[in-house]
């Protein structure tokens, strides 16, 4: 299937990327979508040429318009690359580190990412060095190495989950780009309609396509886009000696929701602002955790970084862990689940999980934040913190 944007992407706007990347060309009666492609293997001619699809390990015709798509989205100069998971993109972009190398690595970041870091690291495959990632410092010391190893990856999520600090992603690119370290920037909770990592500094992008890009908790896929065509060729590979292809259905599945990213983002980042505004002047909220709050010590950093805030927010509520699970099992509207950026609104009390760092307090729930009306989660909230402060 040949593929053709309807315009250059350079010439629209991000909104309109997502409707129009990877497409099918334009021929008389041709079909408006890509087609599923469910084939385990290629015809060949008998001679192996570079780019040949050969085998189903190796490439298929659906993951091509989503790889086209999420590029386009990103700014990147090259397909993407889809995994079968997040975590399997995490794995391959942690095999770019040189054994004995060294990490750097945000001390909030998806869970899956810092325990298999971690494990990682216990087994000798590299240093770890876990670092505030707000406190430019502390980045750039453990950048540098401060008379030891310099770093050779700085691994960035921003904003960070569950404790949504912001990056400065432009120094702190500059910088590990000066002792040679390659960046990768998970930006799953922002989505490059709010934040492109790679025009700030950063080599690959990561996304879990499982939350905002495909938008309707169905779909399980990960995805690595760099414009570094040696680092593409690495990641590949791995991906093809590895194994964790991605599903046809889910590719499918994965660009139809794409569709639709620029209205969800829109709703749902309009809704987070409002309800944080909200639950930051309630009696029953210790704390709002969220970039587009005033208040918020990564507000200006985001403003400068971020077209948006996101809609995810964290409150730590007044009681402690007690209180926090009272205010969960009394909601009706909000989901209690793991797992963000659906269309549904999500909540859950992160400690729950017992591989959740200690620095992340009891009492914090994050809110994933959908597009429901913003007045019934309020309603909903409120009322469920009514019941919190009766109970207490």
């Amino acid at each position: 299937m040949t593929l053709e944007p309807s315009s250059h992407p350079d010439q629209l706007s991000p909104e309109t990327v997502a409707v129009t990347s990877g497409r099918p060309a334009r021929e008389h009666d041709a079909a408006v979508n890509p087609p599923i492609v469910l084939s385990s293997t290629y015809v060949g001619t008998g001679v192996v040429v570079d780019g040949d699809r050969a085998y189903g390990r190796y490439s298929n015709p659906t993951w091509d318009p989503l790889e086209e798509a999420l590029s386009a989205l990103e700014g990147a100069t090259l397909p993407g690359l889809l995994f079968a998971s997040g975590l399997a993109a995490v794995s391959a972009a942690l095999s770019l580190i040189p054994t004995g190398g060294v990490l750097v690595m945000p001390r909030h970041s998806y869970q899956g990412a810092l325990v298999m870091a971690q494990e990682q690291a216990a087994k000798g495959l590299f240093s770890l060095r876990m670092v505030d990632i707000a406190n430019n410092d502390e980045v750039i010391a453990a950048l540098t190495g401060s008379g030891e190893k310099a770093a050779d990856m700085l691994w960035l999520e921003s904003p960070t989950n569950p404790m949504l600090e912001v990056a400065d992603l432009h120094v702190l690119c500059r910088s590990a780009r000066a002792v040679g370290a390659v960046v990768v920037t998970d930006n799953t909770f922002s989505t490059p309609l709010v934040q492109k990592p790679l025009e700030l500094g950063s080599d690959v992008v990561l996304h879990s396509v499982t939350k905002y890009l495909a938008g309707h908790s169905d779909v399980i896929l990960g995805a690595l886009i760099t414009s570094d065509p040696a680092l593409r060729h690495t990641l590949l590979h791995y991906r093809s000696i590895h194994g964790a292809i991605a599903g046809p259905f889910e590719s499918w599945l994965a660009l139809r929701g794409l569709r639709t990213l620029a209205l969800r983002v829109e709703r749902a980042q309009a809704s987070a602002l409002e309800l944080a505004r909200r639950l930051e002047t309630h009696d029953g909220v210790d704390r709002v955790l969220f970039p587009g709050l005033d208040a918020d010590p990564g507000h200006q950093r985001a403003k400068a970084q971020m077209l948006g805030f996101g809609s995810v927010l964290c409150i730590e509520v007044a009681g402690g862990e007690e209180a926090a699970n009272t205010l969960v099992g009394a909601l009706r509207l909000w989901t209690p689940a793991t797992s963000l950026g659906g269309v549904e609104s999500l909540i859950e009390r992160r400690r729950r999980h017992a591989n959740e760092p200690a620095s992340v307090p009891v009492n914090l729930l994050r809110l994933s934040v959908g597009i429901e009306n913003v007045e019934d989660l309020w309603n909903d909230l409120a009322r469920a913190l009514d019941v919190v402060a009766a109970a207490g």
